[in-house]
């Protein structure tokens, strides 16, 4: 590791802080896949760079892929205390599902109701649309609503091309998603939903003596995949919206506009793949990693300990991760006081003189201001020593 002290020499790489995967795959000469499909986005969950893409800002039916908005609105709602796991849902005439072959359904007998988490269940692995729809009732008090929640949620999240008219994805004029904006909703569910993230990894769920398994074919044949949903409407092609963890990386494949089932499961597979197979994680510096004791003037100590704030991780090419350096900016002096956890510099990786990434350097612990006389002296001393 290089201690970098002098400003005019990181010029150039605080310049390439933002680089791009784009660039990297350039340099590296990786080509994104070719499939068969409407759209596509593979994304680092990590970093949330888009590794490969076809037509991601398009807006185009989602299908089934609309419930994972609905059941991550429910699932912060539990988070926040807002719901609880227990509370019973009534299934509404207006909600119930008629056994309809053009709809997936939960099954919950109309006027009856259903635990919040069961609902929740019904929604992620068996995709009832009874469910959905029962849901947003009880939240919102109406499905249209619950649309607007939808959208407001949408926004938060950063989804800049859907729009949310319902809560089951049923076909409905104006009622689209993008396939990037539809990573960036999977990648706050396996964020932010804690523990609940877990059920979209459930083969099968049984409700009202009804088992009903999971569409999500690669729950089955890859055991790194945990996650999220399925869709399928003639409108939109069959969907698939997947995620997986392999040796500490964990990326997420959006798929749209197949022609089937097994089209969805393998080019999801594909994606995920040439995803793993191309790019990986590298730690460079752990969090809490020592980096370097720094002067303290006007202080009780003399000096104070630095280290990483956070894992200093860099997605890159496999081809570039022996390529990695790291560069570091602190001051060669700081003055007090100096409160622990307080920044005082950036730690970061390089590729070909670029920074890539970078993490905070703060202070390992407090240096209170000393006393007048010693700060007086130390002004002298610091006056004298500028002098030469």
């Amino acid at each position: 590791m290089t201690v970098k002290r002098v400003k005019n020499q990181l010029v150039q790489l605080v310049v390439g802080v933002s680089i791009s995967m784009s660039a990297v795959m350039a340099s590296a000469a990786i080509q994104p896949p070719e499939m068969d499909n409407t759209a596509y986005v593979l994304m680092d969950y990590n970093t949330g760079e888009i590794l490969a893409q076809k037509n991601a800002n398009e807006s185009l039916p989602p299908a089934s892929l609309t419930k994972m908005m609905t059941s991550y609105i429910i699932e912060q709602r539990l988070a926040s205390g807002d719901l609880k796991e227990d509370d019973q849902v009534l299934m509404s005439p207006n909600a119930w599902c008629r056994g309809s072959s053009s709809q997936s359904c939960m099954y919950v007998p109309v006027n009856k109701t259903a635990s919040v988490i069961d609902m929740l269940r019904g929604i992620i692995i068996q995709s009832g649309n009874d469910a959905s729809k029962a849901m947003a009732e009880h939240i919102a008090g109406s499905e249209a609503s619950f649309a607007i929640l939808m959208n407001e949620q949408a926004e938060k999240i950063g989804m800049e091309n859907s729009n949310f008219v319902n809560a089951t994805g049923m076909p409905y004029e104006g009622h689209l998603a993008s396939a990037l904006d539809l990573s960036k909703l999977a990648r706050a569910i396996i964020k932010n939903s804690g523990d609940y993230y877990g059920i979209y990894s459930e083969k099968e769920f049984t409700y009202n003596g009804i088992t009903q398994g999971n569409r999500n074919a690669l729950l089955i044949t890859d055991p790194t995949v945990d996650g999220l949903k399925t869709g399928h409407t003639d409108a939109a092609g069959y969907c698939l919206v997947a995620s997986s963890n392999r040796d500490g990386m964990r990326l997420i494949s959006v798929i749209m506009g197949t022609k089937s089932q097994q089209a969805r499961a393998d080019q999801s597979r594909e994606l995920l793949n040439w995803g793993f197979g191309h790019f990986t994680t590298v730690t460079k510096a752990p969090a809490g990693q020592f980096v370097s004791k720094v002067p303290v003037w006007f202080g009780e100590a003399d000096e104070v300990e630095l280290a990483t704030a956070d894992n200093l991780q860099i997605l890159t090419s496999k081809t570039q991760k022996n390529k990695i350096t790291t560069v570091v900016d602190i001051p060669e002096s700081i003055e007090a006081p100096i409160k622990k956890g307080q920044e005082i510099g950036k730690m970061m990786a390089v590729i070909d003189g670029k920074a890539v990434a970078s993490v905070p350097i703060i202070a390992t612990s407090d240096i209170e201001e000393s006393g007048f006389m010693s700060r007086t002296w130390q002004r002298l001393a610091r006056w004298v020593q500028n002098l030469f």
